[in-house]
């Protein structure tokens, strides 16, 4: 089968570059998945700088493509809302002579509505993976102008009801789709994947903990909404714990130490630990490489995730694989992902009591503790590889070519809604 993943915003040749998310991850992971179930797999990114070839070879069977679109540059994604018209005539263009795909699997909105402006006139099935929602963002995390204003909600609402499906990637994100009004019968779940090769119990572990300390990681974007200031404040109630924090600037950079030092999140959550008195117990470490990810994770005693909204939550998922008990709130997929009492211990969101009690009581727990990591290898094993995630798409994708599509008919908000992409 030819599948193209249509991926915009998140090139997976820029994978443990500046950032770089989840949706990086997850578009390399899915596509080289893909290609070894044999499928032919083209992922096409925007053009961000010149110079470079137009394809290059990814994985075996997996190619990705450079789409001209606006300024060759690196444009904030969502920014790039009045490039999709122009990305998805280039992709029309280039399937013009006969290379067309059998379905298109768009991640990320922006993306889906470009899938949709490049099958207007030639009809192919289209597929999307929202990884994360508008309205569920505005409900849960801080006005930052990061995107959740503006024709976002509408225009994924728009996507959902045009797609011949919607993936979502847990029971939480296909009730938020029910609010915005996508039918049910078209909506599929098929959880992200992890690498279980890279992310295994054994193996290195990173760095050396302070004598008689014990270390709790957490990993993400060094951003408010990731809730490290939450795990600041839980820190003061759990003493003889260490909290080390995985995320910041690009690894590669040449002047790291002092990108972290001008970072403002990071000058702003050490002056918390400093005022709370815990500020010996922290450390940022800034972001590290793909390869040294699992390292860190099995450095650990326990992963705590405090994320205001979290749309599945890949972090919990990899420490897990590595055999680490996870502390978070109970949010989005997180939820789900850990089992409470089994893989980890959930909590109510933007508790900090309830949060270092947690913590306090699994890291004091040694028997508990090493139940829990068991039990989190075995569900990550059974239930979250990438080998069952394309598994599950290939069915997805085999079940819209299957039959012949007629094109939807846009109803007039729909048009109005879509002017704003084509134009």
């Amino acid at each position: 089968m030819r599948i193209a993943l249509v991926s915009a915003q998140a090139s997976p040749l820029a994978l443990g570059g500046p950032g770089t998310s989840g949706r990086h991850t997850h578009v390399a992971a899915l596509s080289g998945a893909l290609g070894r179930l044999g499928h032919e797999v083209v992922v096409y990114v925007r053009r961000e700088s010149s110079g470079g070839p137009d394809a290059v070879e990814l994985a075996p069977g997996v190619t990705v493509e450079h789409v001209p679109a606006g300024p060759i540059r690196p444009i904030a994604p969502d920014a790039q809302l009045p490039l999709m018209g122009d990305f998805g005539r280039a992709l029309a263009a280039r399937w013009a002579g006969g290379d067309a795909p059998d379905v298109l699997h768009a991640h990320y909105w922006l993306s889906g509505l470009a899938a949709l402006t490049a099958t207007a006139e030639d009809r192919r099935p289209v597929i999307v993976t929202y990884h994360g929602l508008a309205t569920a963002e505005r409900r849960h995390l801080p006005a930052d102008g990061n995107g959740r204003a503006g024709p976002r909600a509408g225009l994924e609402r728009t996507l959902g009801s045009l797609a011949d499906r919607v993936v979502a990637q847990s029971e939480d994100e296909v009730a938020e789709l029910g609010k915005m009004g996508v039918r049910r019968s078209g909506t599929v779940i098929v959880p992200s994947g992890v690498d279980v090769d890279r992310f295994t119990p054994g193996g290195p572990s990173a760095d050396h903990r302070r004598s008689g300390l014990r270390r709790i990681l957490s990993v993400g974007s060094l951003v408010a909404r990731k809730g490290f200031a939450d795990l600041i404040e839980a820190l003061r109630r759990v003493p003889g714990a260490e909290l080390v924090l995985i995320g910041g600037p690009d690894p590669a950079h040449p002047e790291r130490g002092v990108e972290l030092e001008r970072d403002p999140e990071a000058r702003r959550l050490l002056q918390l630990a400093d005022r709370h008195g815990v500020a010996d117990r922290l450390r940022i470490i800034g972001a590290v490489t793909q390869d040294e990810l699992p390292a860190w994770y099995r450095s650990a005693d326990v992963l705590a995730c405090a994320p205001a909204y979290e749309p599945f939550g890949l972090t919990p998922l990899e420490a897990m694989a590595c055999g680490v008990p996870v502390v978070a709130y109970e949010v989005g997929g997180i939820a789900e992902s850990v089992i409470d009492n089994v893989t980890g211990v959930l909590v109510p969101p933007r508790d900090t009591t309830a949060l270092a009690a947690a913590l306090r009581g699994l890291l004091g727990d040694e028997v508990r503790r090493m139940s829990f990591a068991s039990a989190a290898i075995d569900r990550v094993r059974s239930r979250y590889t990438w080998e069952r995630t394309a598994s599950d798409l290939e069915r997805v994708y085999r079940s819209v070519t299957g039959a012949d599509a007629e094109p939807p008919v846009l109803e007039e908000s729909d048009e109005d809604d879509l002017s704003e992409v084509s134009s």
